[in-house]
Order: C-alpha cells, then structure tokens, then sequence
C-alpha cells in the first residue's frame, strides 16, 4: 500500500468487505427468536390479565416494581462512585514498545480531516511502531481529497474501504482491521483530539496485565469547545459534558473496578489485535458497535479495563444536531438488548445484571424522563389551580429525590474529575436535558423499526479560532472560569474550561 495514495479497491475486493458475524450475534437478526417472543408474551399477558382482573392492585404493583428498580438504579450509581475512587493498576512502561495501529473512520469529514492529522501527528509513541489508516469511503471523495493535501506523518495512509452494504462506521473498520499488522489498536473520531501520550499508557497496562484476559482498555472523553462561535449552545454543551464525566469518570472506570463488563465509548478503546480479530471485529449492522462490543468480548471470557489519560471531543451543539446523534445511540442500544438478551445465558449472571443496569436502566430512563416530569409538573399545577395542597405518592418522592440525588452527584464528581464546572444552575437545569432524552427515544423506536442500519451523520466543525461578537464572549466568560477546587482520585484530570 503506498505511502501517500489511496487503498487498491481490487484488492480489498478479493478478500470481500465484511467480517461475518453469525445471525444470532448480530443486529442484522431484525426479528425476535423464538426464546424472546415467549417472554414478551409472557409479560404481555400477565400485564394483561393483571389490568383486566384486578386493575387497582395492578397498576399499584407495577408502579412499586418500577420505584424499586429506579431506587436499585441510584444504589447502584453511588456504589459505582465509590468503587471508581479506587486506583487502578500501576501501569509500567514495557522494555520494548509493542507495534501499534490506529483507525480513524471519517466520511464527510472534509472540514475536520487536516485538523485530525495535525492531532494524530502529536502522538508520544515511536514512529517505526506505529500503523494508522484514515479509513474513508470510496464515494467520498472530498474527504479522501482533503486528506492526500493534508501533510501526514509517514506511518499514517489514507484507506478506501470497497463499496458495500451497510454503509456504517464498523463495516469501514472492519474493512481496514483485515490490514493491520500491529500487537494493538485503537480507534478515533473525526473531532478528537487525544492526549499525546495515550497510546504508551494503554500498553504499558495491557502489558502488566499479569491475568492475561484484558482485551481493551477505555480511555476517557471528555467535552470540551475550544472556540465558541457566534451561535453557542451552553445550555447542550454544559449537560453534555456533564453526562461525559459522569460516564467516562465514575461509571465505567467502577464497574472496571468490580470486574463488569461495560458499553465501551465510540473512540479511544484499545484491543488487542488478536483478540478482535478472533471475535470477529465490530459488528457492522449496529450503529452503536462500541456498546455491543464491551458485551461480545466478556461472553467470549474477556475483560475489560479503563486508563486514565483523555481524549478530548467537542459537544454535538444545538438541539439539531444533538437529537440525531442521541438518537443513533438509544437505536444502538436497542440493537444491542435485543442481541445479546437472544442468549442472555451466555453474559452470565454478572454480565447480564450489568447489561440491565447499563443499556437497559439508560433505555428505560430515557422513556420515562420526560413522561415523568411532565407528570409530576401537571400533578403540582392542578393543585395549584384547584387550592389544594399536592399529595404526591411518598414512594414517588423517594425515588426523585434519590434517583435525582445520585445522578446529580455522578455528575458533579465526575465533573471535578475531569476538570469542569458543574454548579448549581447545571443542577436544576439537568432534568429539562434528561427530558429531552425522551424525544430522542421515541425517534429511536421510529428509526428502529424504518431505517435499522442507517447511520445518523454527526456533523463535526473545524475547533478554530473565530471571531466572535461581544455578546457571546461575556455570554460564555462564566463557562471558561477555571474549577478551584477538585477531588482526589487518580484520574484527576488537569484544568481545562467548561464547555
């Protein structure tokens, strides 16, 4: 493969475009099996039944099952708090630095591809052990144009995945895993911009990894906006870094702790080669791959760990383009249940109660958020209207005030871990932003059952400097305040201003 051109079409076509997943261990299976449909037959009837015989006792039974699993939900946040303060594995730095390679998937990406090169060009690692493909589509071609202007290091080539079906990031991966001849790897986005020096940490941890069963290893994402623009988006931008560095800071790296499996993040995962290739790479028709992955790698006796230097990413930005890319991942993790809940015997107990309290609670919340603060809103104001004190349901109230507690609290320490603000404002202000999640859900479903495969583009800006008016700077000069005060833990990230 040259240097400086582009990938030999014919001769990826000769070794075909896909890795093969088999039906059941794929989100190309649209329809339930059999095992699944007797379950929600099962529930559906007994639901059924319940309303029709006895509709008071139903109804009651149903809302305290549903208080006591959001109740076990917020339990189990705090547990995984405290579990993520542990330090992690001391990492030492091997004798000799392992062959690694790095995939960045990019399509429309012309804007950002130059800018994405200049970041890789900075990585800390010996130049004659690394491997890095720009992996692009054959019909794009002003990306693939932009990146042949781009000046690029000598280790990184520009590779055009064949044409094929679906057109999704991990079949363009799995195109270009077929060529990788490193130990590692890793995968990047279009907008990252990683810490230099990630790669060395992740291999010198899989290297003192004495077990021997560590396939990846997640490195934080954390939001930032370097360069604000006339048109900010502070109220998305600060909910969703917030969301980042309750995920990145405390939820994973705990349950990293516990030995659980996780949904991995959509970048800076790193594997091992041989271990990727024998599960047979991502699976190309869910457009959430990652979250599949951390799931398909456990059932097949692997685990999963977490490292501590980031990789920063800027917000999705206003609401137009935070709902398709919210939407996208709610329609992966429904691709995501419904294959590895096909065979749920084969995560385990441990695994299958993880994949309840990740992809299952975040499904179920995302539903109900916004159902439920319209509920209690309507509850307070025709109350308010009649001149009668409200009389909420004591259980309805514990379980706001926990489950809210708990996830205002993973926020606010994932927050300082990673070096942002998160006030009291960003509080009160979080379950309007929860609530938009139930927009996205009900788009999810419609797309699920229209459009299963197609992927919803994230559009991504260069993070130059613009010119920005007077207003919008005094708009954002609170966002970049430096955070004062953080904890301690040891992923404690430096100083960095909010998005």
């Amino acid at each position: 493969m040259s240097r400086a051109g582009v990938s030999n079409l014919n001769e990826e076509k000769r070794f075909g475009a896909d890795v093969e997943l088999s039906a059941l261990d794929s989100a190309r299976l649209r329809n339930l099996t059999f095992d699944q449909w007797i379950v929600v037959v099962v529930l559906a009837s007994a639901l059924i039944a319940g309303f029709y015989t006895a509709p008071d006792i139903a109804a009651a039974l149903l809302v305290v099952v549903a208080a006591i699993a959001f109740l076990a939900v917020a339990i189990w946040r705090l547990i995984l708090i405290v579990a993520s303060a542990r330090p992690a594995a001391a990492a030492v730095e091997p004798g000799t630095w392992p062959r690694y390679a790095i995939l960045a998937a990019l399509y429309d990406e012309a804007e950002v591809v130059g800018q994405l090169v200049e970041r890789l060009s900075q990585i800390d690692y010996p130049a004659d052990k690394l491997q890095g493909f720009l992996v692009l589509e054959a019909h794009d071609h002003d990306t693939i144009q932009a990146a042949l202007d781009s000046p690029r290091p000598d280790w990184l080539n520009i590779f055009v995945a064949p044409p094929g079906q679906p057109h999704t990031k991990p079949r363009a991966l799995n195109c270009a895993l077929r060529y990788v001849t490193g130990d590692l790897l890793t995968v990047y986005d279009a907008e990252d911009d990683p810490d230099p020096r990630q790669l060395k940490e992740a291999a010198s941890r899989f290297a003192v990894d004495a077990s021997g069963k560590i396939a990846c290893l997640q490195a934080p994402l954390r939001i930032r906006r370097k360069h604000k623009g006339l048109r900010p988006t502070p109220f998305i931008d600060r909910q969703f870094a917030a969301e980042y560095a309750a995920l990145f800071e405390t939820i994973l790296p705990g349950m990293a702790r516990l030995g659980l499996p996780f949904p991995l993040g959509g970048t800076s995962n790193h594997f091992r080669v041989d271990v990727l290739r024998d599960i047979g790479g991502w699976d190309a028709f869910n457009v959430t791959e990652d979250a599949d992955l951390g799931f398909r790698l456990w059932r097949r006796g692997w685990r999963l760990g977490t490292i501590t230097r980031p990789t920063w990413e800027t917000p999705p930005g206003g609401l137009q383009s935070w709902l398709p890319q919210r939407t996208r991942w709610l329609k992966g993790y429904m691709q995501t249940w419904g294959t590895h809940t096909r065979r749920p015997w084969r995560l385990g107990v441990r695994g299958m109660l993880s994949l309840i309290l990740t992809l299952g609670s975040g499904l179920a919340s995302a539903a109900l958020q916004g159902p439920s603060l319209a509920w209690f809103a309507a509850s307070f104001a025709i109350s308010a209207v009649a001149g009668l004190p409200p009389h909420p349901l004591a259980l309805a109230l514990c379980v706001l005030g926990v489950g809210t507690g708990s996830a205002w609290l993973s926020c606010l320490i994932g927050a300082r871990r990673a070096g942002i603000r998160y006030t009291a404002t960003d509080m009160l202000a979080a379950p309007f932003y929860w609530s938009l999640l139930s927009l996205a859900f009900g788009h999810a479903v419609w797309r699920l059952i229209r459009e299963p495969f197609a992927w919803d583009k994230t559009h991504h800006c260069p993070d130059n400097p613009v010119v920005t008016t007077a207003e919008s700077a005094v708009s954002h000069a609170r966002l970049d305040e430096p955070l004062p005060v953080r904890l301690s833990a040891s992923h404690v990230a430096t100083l960095e201003p909010a998005p």
